[in-house]
C-alpha cells in the first residue's frame, strides 16, 4: 500500500515526526519537514496528501493538486479559509483544545494584572520606594466571556474556584459547568452590561468582524475591562481608544491585532488604560507537543478511513 505523503510545514517538525513515531505511525506516513521560511519543493507538493502547518503561503495549496487533509496549528482558521486554494474536497482540521491550559493562565495572569498592585510595587522597588498599596478582589466579580469554547470553559473552571461568577455567550445556549447563566450571542448586549471583565474568545469570522465597536462599549459598565485574547478584527481600534479616553469603560488588555507586530505608532502603545501584550497567550514550551497530538489522533482516524476530529466549518468560520 502506498504511504501517504505528509508535509510538517514548521521549525519544529522533528516533535509531529516524533508523536507519529510514538503512536506506531511512522511506518505509515511518508513525512516531510519543511521549515516554515522555506519554499515546498515543487515536486514533493505535488505529492502531498496532508499538510500540517501555521497559514498558506500564496499559491501553495493551489501546487498541491493531491491534498486531501489540512492539520492547522491554531485554532484560528481565517487565514485557510481565505485562500482560493482551498478546494471544497480538502477536510481542514484545527488545533481546537491545544491552549486549554495555558490560555486560561495568561488570561489569569491578566486579570491579576487589572486588580493587584504587581507593576506598581515593581516600579517602587527601583526606587527603592515602600508604598502599600491595595488590592481589589476578584472574588465576587462577574466574568462575562464571549465564546464559551474550550478555553472559556475551562477559564471558567479556574475562574469559579476564585470565588468569581461567569456568565457568557455560546451559539448553542446549553448549561456548562462552573458558568451561571449561559446566553446565545443574541443576548450579547445583557452579558455586557452585567460584566466587570468582558473577554472575548470568538473566533476571526464576517459575523464577528468590528463586533466591539463604539455602541458596544456604551453597554459595557464603565468600571469594566475588556480583554482580547481572540483575534484583532473583532474590535474597532479607534472605538476602542475613544472608549478608554473617555473613560467609557476602565480599560483593556489586549493580545491580539489586526496587524501584528502591532506598528510602532499605533495609539495602543500609548493610551493610558490600554495594556498591550505581543500575542503570547498561547505560547509555552510544550506548545507544539500540544498540537502535535491533536494531529496524531487525527492522523489515526485519516489512516482508518474514520471521520477526523476538530473539521473546521467552513461556512461558520471556525
Amino acid at each position: 500500500m502506498t504511504r501517504p505523503v505528509c508535509i510538517v510545514w514548521m521549525n519544529e517538525a522533528r516533535v509531529y515526526e516524533q508523536a507519529l513515531a510514538r503512536a506506531g505511525l511512522a511506518d505509515r506516513m511518508e513525512m516531510h519537514g519543511v521549515r516554515n521560511d522555506h519554499t515546498i519543493p515543487a515536486d514533493l507538493a505535488a505529492r502531498c496528501e496532508v499538510l500540517v502547518g501555521w497559514r498558506p503561503a500564496p499559491g501553495l495549496l493551489a501546487a498541491m493538486p493531491q491534498l486531501r487533509w489540512i492539520q492547522s496549528t491554531t485554532a484560528g482558521m481565517e487565514h485557510w479559509l481565505a485562500d482560493p486554494g482551498l478546494r471544497a474536497d480538502i477536510v481542514l482540521t484545527c488545533a481546537r483544545g491545544s491552549h486549554r491550559v495555558q490560555m486560561p493562565e495568561n488570561i489569569l495572569a491578566a486579570l491579576f494584572f487589572l486588580t493587584k498592585p504587581l507593576m506598581q510595587c515593581a516600579l517602587d522597588q527601583r526606587e527603592n520606594r515602600w508604598t502599600r498599596r491595595i488590592s481589589e478582589p476578584l472574588a465576587g466579580k462577574t466574568l462575562g466571556i464571549l465564546g464559551l469554547g474550550a478555553i472559556g470553559r475551562e477559564l471558567a473552571r479556574k475562574a469559579d474556584a476564585l470565588e468569581m461568577k461567569v456568565i457568557g455567550t455560546k451559539r448553542s445556549p446549553a448549561p456548562i459547568p462552573h458558568v451561571t447563566e449561559v446566553h446565545p450571542p443574541e443576548a450579547t448586549d445583557e452579558v455586557l452590561g452585567a460584566s466587570d471583565f468582558v473577554l472575548l474568545l470568538l473566533p476571526a469570522t464576517i459575523e464577528t468582524e468590528n463586533f466591539m465597536d463604539a455602541k458596544r462599549f456604551r453597554a459595557m459598565r464603565r468600571s469594566a475591562f475588556l480583554l482580547n485574547f481572540a483575534r484583532g478584527a473583532l474590535i474597532v481600534d479607534d472605538d476602542l481608544v475613544a472608549a478608554v479616553r473617555s473613560k467609557t469603560i476602565a480599560g483593556a488588555v489586549l493580545d491580539v491585532f489586526r496587524r501584528e507586530p502591532l506598528p510602532a505608532d499605533h495609539p495602543f502603545w500609548t493610551t493610558e488604560g490600554i495594556v498591550v501584550l505581543p500575542h503570547i497567550g498561547g505560547l509555552h514550551p510544550a506548545r507544539d507537543e500540544g498540537v502535535a497530538e491533536v494531529f496524531v489522533a487525527n492522523a489515526q482516524r485519516f489512516l482508518a478511513g474514520e471521520p477526523l476530529a476538530t473539521v473546521v466549518d467552513r461556512a461558520r468560520g471556525y
